[in-house]
This record gives structure tokens, C-alpha cells and sequence, in this order.
């Protein structure tokens, strides 16, 4: 058993598996009304319209993640804006603003004599790299997801099953569809130094998409896509150390493999859920 532990015992590989596993958690509260919702080409966008305020952090020698959160508010109020322009669908609203944003942050380190910034960790990430303050911001952006999860659990609910019952609720569908989108953006932002900007779809999407035939509420898709996500952070550290991958996308990609192993087992589950309350059963186990 010891190729189980041994990785485990090195500290940098105990705080890429503690990061992996608050970023899990985050990307579980998030990405559940992601997938609900359908919002997956949203969270793209928002995960690559990351790179301007990346970019001009490095640029500066100022926090990396300090310039994350600038692009992502100004992509959260760009969306909200465009959402309400009733001449303009939303997929082209963030279609554009996902060029037009992602074109900015190539122009602005194309611009750089030195390419200070590095496009490699930013679109892969370095979970091998969390520091403990990483770890400590991450349980800050838990404990904030956390809580905006739980107040606005009644209005998100409302909004990703009908929208128009949600205004007649007196649950105001705008500003809860621009909190929705904070939280994206916060879970996004808190995972694209662990797994980058290409990689954070695994953990937003894969995990609660992995849950959704299985649990039957949506506090149990959170709480199932938490698990699933912790265990492809788990297995992807393990499977990267034993066979020399790189440990975001080896994480990323255990993650939509759970997705397609939990989706067939459903299928299995279903299949034969349906056989068992055919009218034709009984006769069959009978002969």
C-alpha cells in the first residue's frame, strides 16, 4: 500500500491535494447551478476572459489574482449588461465579450518585450505550487461561496427552473442571476492558479454533472460533486506522481472520467430498474 501514501508524505503534494480539495468544494457550489442551468459556454468564457487582468498583474509585479478578480467582475457586469439587451441573445453577448476579452489579454503580452507573463500556468495552472496563504485564501472563498450559496439558495432554485415564477415570487431574477454569476466568477478565479484557465471546467462541470443522476435534491448534487471532485484531486495527485503527468490536467481529466463512468452506471441502474417493473418481469423470472 505504501505506493497509496508515499506521494502523500511530500508537504507540497498534502497542500496540493488540501488546495485541490477547497477548490473542489468551491467549483461544487458553483458549477451545480452551472450545469442546472446549462451555463457551461458562460463559464468559459468567464475562465478565459480571466487573461487581461492576469496579464496586466504580472505585467506590474502586482497579485495575480487581485487582476483575476478585476476581469471577472468586469465580465460578470458585462454579461448582466448584455443579458438585458433585448435585441441581443446571451450566447452572443458572452461569445463576444469572450473574443473580445481573450484578444485583449493576447494584445497586452504580445506587447511585452519580456513575456513576463506565464500563459502556461495560467492556462494549466500549478497545483504541485500552493503555498499555504493559497490555501488560506482558498477556505476564505469557500466560506464566501458558502455563504452565498445558502442565502441565495431560495432565488437560484426559482431561476434555474423558471424565471418568470421566480419574478412573480417577488425573488428578483436579475439581481439573483448577477449573484449567480459572482459566484462563478469567484469559484473560477479561486481554481485558475490550481488547475488553469482550461482545466477549470473539470471541476466545475464534470463533478456535478458526475452527481446529478444520483442525488435527488440540489444540496445533494453539492455535496455529491464535492466528493466526486476531492476524488479525481486525490487520484489525479496519485496517478501524476506514479506516472510523471502533469498533476492539474491529470486531475482535470480523472474528473470527466468519473463524469462518463457515473453516467453509464445510471444507465445500467436505469435499464435495469426497468426490467424489474415491466409488466413482462414476473412471467420472465417465473419461466
Amino acid at each position: 500500500m505504501e505506493w497509496l501514501t508515499v506521494p502523500f508524505e511530500v508537504t507540497f503534494v498534502q497542500r496540493a491535494l488540501w488546495g485541490g480539495m477547497l477548490v473542489s468544494a468551491i467549483c461544487a457550489l458553483a458549477g451545480t447551478w452551472v450545469v442546472l442551468r446549462g451555463m457551461a459556454f458562460l463559464g468559459d468564457a468567464m475562465s478565459h476572459g480571466l487573461l487581461p487582468g492576469v496579464a496586466v498583474a504580472a505585467l506590474l509585479g502586482g497579485n495575480l489574482m487581485a487582476g483575476a478578480v478585476v476581469s471577472a467582475a468586469v465580465m460578470t457586469a458585462g454579461v448582466t449588461a448584455l443579458g438585458r439587451t433585448p435585441k441581443l441573445s446571451q450566447d452572443t453577448g458572452i461569445g463576444l465579450l469572450f473574443v473580445g476579452m481573450l484578444s485583449l489579454g493576447v494584445i497586452i503580452v504580445s506587447r511585452s518585450q519580456s513575456f513576463a507573463v506565464d500563459l502556461t500556468g495560467f492556462l494549466f495552472g500549478d497545483v504541485l505550487a500552493v503555498r499555504q496563504q493559497d490555501l488560506l485564501v482558498l477556505a476564505a472563498a469557500l466560506l464566501a461561496a458558502l455563504a452565498v450559496s445558502v442565502l441565495g439558495h431560495r432565488a437560484f432554485l426559482a431561476l434555474a427552473f423558471d424565471a418568470r415564477k421566480a419574478h412573480t415570487l417577488g425573488l428578483r431574477p436579475r439581481p439573483a442571476h448577477a449573484v449567480l454569476l459572482g459566484l462563478l466568477g469567484l469559484a473560477i478565479v479561486a481554481s485558475f492558479h490550481i488547475v488553469g484557465t482550461l482545466l477549470v471546467l473539470g471541476l466545475l462541470i464534470a463533478p456535478p454533472a458526475a452527481a446529478l443522476p444520483w442525488a435527488r435534491s440540489v444540496r445533494g448534487v453539492m455535496a455529491l460533486a464535492a466528493l466526486t471532485g476531492s476524488a479525481a484531486t486525490f487520484g489525479g495527485l496519485l496517478l501524476s506522481w506514479h506516472l510523471s503527468t502533469a498533476a492539474g490536467a491529470t486531475i482535470a481529466a480523472l474528473a470527466v472520467s468519473l463524469f462518463f463512468l457515473s453516467h453509464v452506471l445510471s444507465g445500467l441502474r436505469d435499464r435495469r430498474t426497468r426490467r424489474v417493473h415491466s409488466p413482462a418481469a414476473p412471467l420472465l423470472e417465473a419461466n
